[in-house]
């Protein structure tokens, strides 16, 4: 029996997500015990990119219109240049991913994946790490950005680069594992 046997973790994804960031931790979770959805604007499949390479389709489970915060425990973000431009602007997107902070459910999120944590208006205040690309976006809109392979603040996991994907899983199955955090807000 998993650590995470119990929980439902959705992983929020458009086209152009860095197949790495999603296909590990996802693994990771899953491993855990963690029954895990890709949620997606898209309706059947996203594409993930390996660099600049366009690599494999990977199959939605859950329309974003069809998804709710409430029928998950935990959220994922995963990098990419594409994939988080998509996401933060598009305000279903940003409503569910600030439904989690609402609730207090963790979050984490790795790479570009944080810039949709700025769109969601979630970051202010709050500790995280991310590529060094958007660290300037990051701090400009109130976080206390660090340079380590993951941070964590009260249910929020950041991490920088697929390097730093082993500290990033280990992380977010404790997080997950922990549930609702007080801390954790909007």
């Amino acid at each position: 029996m998993g650590t995470l046997s119990e929980r439902k973790i959705a992983i929020l994804t458009e086209d152009g997500f860095e197949e790495v960031e999603l296909s590990n931790p996802r693994q990771a979770l899953e491993d855990a015990g963690a029954t895990v959805h890709l949620v997606s604007p898209k309706k059947d499949t996203v594409r993930a990119k390996a660099g600049d390479e366009w690599k494999g389709d990977y199959k939605v489970d859950i329309n974003l219109n069809d998804a709710s915060a409430v029928d998950y425990d935990g959220l994922l973000i995963p990098g990419g240049v594409i994939n988080p431009d998509k996401l933060r602007t598009n305000n279903d997107a940003i409503n569910f991913v600030k439904a989690f902070f609402e609730a207090g459910k963790p979050v984490a999120a790795i790479c570009h994946g944080p810039q949709v944590l700025i769109d969601a208006e979630v970051v202010e205040g709050r500790r995280l790490t991310s590529v060094a690309a958007i660290k300037k976006d990051l701090i400009n809109a109130g976080a206390d950005w660090e340079d380590s392979e993951v941070v964590t603040d009260e249910g929020l996991v950041t991490s920088r680069t697929p390097d730093d994907l082993p500290a990033f899983n280990a992380k977010i199955v404790e997080e997950f594992a922990e549930g609702k955090h007080e801390g954790q807000h909007a």
